[in-house]
């Protein structure tokens, strides 16, 4: 018997998205529960990232559903979908820091942008978001002086800042080494476990998908190949998931 009661963070219902000749994704279903970890797998080219920036609104769908938290968002005004955008943190693949501002500056960009905190209140809360991904000393210097990790870290500090209820995170751990790869996924997982966020984490990288994931989708040809648990992944009879999770594991 369906559960009319049951409302996911996140609902896709036959999405789609071209551009041009190119369908990058093929009506598309896909949920996420509530404090459920959904990592996303994929070659480059298979509409990973699309899918991420189509459920914040970034890029628009050619057809089909998304609803966060229960409310549908493809046709809604600007000024509705900025309100869902306050509960949606996003970490870009690059971090997409402003390159003009200092760390400091960057996690308190959302803050002084939705909130009326009081300069003191935004200290507080910028300090306490550095403290926790581990780059309170870094507040007064500039993303050209970052490395790659500490931008991934300013940028999930930033990505929490609002306290958001729902994650999405761009491969997370690319471009860095398997220590920092490491450290940024237990960070991942901490935070879902203390806050009961729901996440949609986009990775190529299997060390993520073991450390974060409580459910995967692999995406091909613009249609989700196959759903479950990692485990069930590793036990498909399918020759491109087998060959897919092989090569991954040859890159770590």
């Amino acid at each position: 018997m369906e559960n009319n009661n049951y409302n996911p963070a996140i609902r896709v219902h036959s999405l789609t998205k071209s551009f041009g000749e190119q369908r990058v994704l093929d009506r598309i279903d896909l949920e996420v529960a509530r404090g459920e970890t959904l990592t996303v797998l994929g070659r480059s080219g298979t509409g990973k990232s699309v899918m991420l920036k189509l459920l914040i609104g970034l890029q628009k769908p050619d057809g089909g559903e998304i609803e966060i938290d229960g409310e549908e968002i493809t046709a809604m005004h600007l000024d509705d979908l900025n309100r869902i955008r306050k509960r949606v943190g996003f970490l870009f693949q690059n971090a997409a820091l402003y390159d003009s501002l200092t760390v400091t500056e960057n996690v308190a960009f959302p803050l002084r942008r939705h909130t009326k905190m009081t300069d003191g209140e935004r200290r507080d809360r910028v300090s306490e978001l550095l403290s926790r991904v581990g780059m309170q000393e870094a507040g007064e210097k500039m993303p050209a002086d970052l490395s790659g990790g500490m931008k991934k870290r300013v940028g999930l500090a930033r990505a929490l800042a609002l306290d958001p209820e729902i994650m999405l995170l761009d491969e997370p751990t690319s471009g860095l080494d398997p220590i920092t790869a490491s450290e940024i996924n237990e960070l991942i997982r901490e935070l879902q476990r203390e806050r009961n966020i729901s996440s949609i984490v986009v990775t190529h990288d299997m060390r993520s998908v073991e450390t974060v994931a409580d459910r995967v989708a692999m995406l091909n040809g613009g249609s989700i190949l196959v759903e479950g648990t990692l485990e069930s992944l590793k036990q498909s009879g399918d020759p491109l998931v087998k060959k897919f999770i092989q090569d991954c594991r040859e890159v770590r």
